[in-house]
């Protein structure tokens, strides 16, 4: 089950990003589909291994309501911190206040702490350095630290993320 849901979800995946139909021509792309088949076999020979314990998760409607909710979430958090960024970079006087701050996170499977601290490194101005799972740690180097307290820096960084994450992989 683990294997044909990796192969799936990669082959879905392959489809997503390389879009084999031609609406000018209004024909498929078999070539494409063929190499995205293989390529999904090939990934769910080899990584399985790494792939969820609990694949029938994938496949539930909420999670992916739940996904289609997060990517303009993200994609918002991601411009307001580029345009952040930019003021930081542009300003005479560069206010950066470089810092490392550790935050706390209620996720505890790995796809879900996987998907925050990629969240927060993607997001500019942070970068997930270290984690510790066991305990929900996440230590986080932050360009302008807005507070050291861990319950302030978690409030900033970690918070807007974890409840939609939440819903998604817990």
């Amino acid at each position: 089950m683990r294997r044909v849901a990796l192969f799936i979800v990669s082959f879905i995946t392959w489809l997503l990003l390389v879009f084999p139909y031609h609406p000018g021509k209004r024909e498929w792309d078999l070539e494409s589909i063929y190499v995205g088949l293989f390529a999904g076999f090939l990934v769910s020979i080899l990584f399985i291994g790494i792939f969820t314990k609990t694949p029938r998760k994938f496949f539930d409607p909420r999670r992916w309501f739940w996904v289609l909710v997060y990517i303009p979430v993200f994609i918002y958090y991601m411009v307001k911190a580029n345009l952040q960024v930019v003021y930081l970079a542009l300003h005479p006087k560069m206010p950066i206040e470089p810092g490392i701050v550790r935050v706390r996170t209620e996720l505890r499977t790995e796809s879900g702490i996987t998907a925050l601290s990629n969240s927060i490194t993607l997001t500019p101005g942070t970068f997930t350095l270290d984690l510790e799972p066991e305990q929900g740690i996440l230590y986080i180097h932050w360009l302008k630290v807005q507070g050291t307290e861990e319950e302030v820096a978690t409030e900033l960084i970690v918070k807007h993320f974890e409840w939609i994450l939440k819903r998604i992989f817990e």
